[in-house]
């Protein structure tokens, strides 16, 4: 399992003008076929970058936050 901690992306702020430099450090810290979880303080749009650039590529892809728990996102993990 990989933890991709969004907040580790960008330095103060994330900017959308970084947004392909932050998707390709995303990607590739996942790695291929793992499950993955995504956490830390980030703005709503990179969040949902970041899903979009992990699907098809992550097992599974599941949101951490301290008040929600975990949330799925996707599983395409056939069992």
């Amino acid at each position: 399992m990989t933890v991709l901690d969004l907040e580790r992306l960008f330095s103060d702020t994330a900017k959308l003008a970084e947004l392909s430099v932050y998707l390709d450090h995303a990607v590739e810290l996942a790695g291929e076929g793992h499950e993955v979880i995504l956490t830390g303080r980030a703005p709503v749009w990179l969040y949902l970058a970041v899903a979009h650039a992990l699907h098809g590529k992550a097992k599974k892809l599941i949101y951490r936050s301290p008040v929600t728990g975990d949330v799925i996102i996707f599983d395409h993990d056939p069992f």
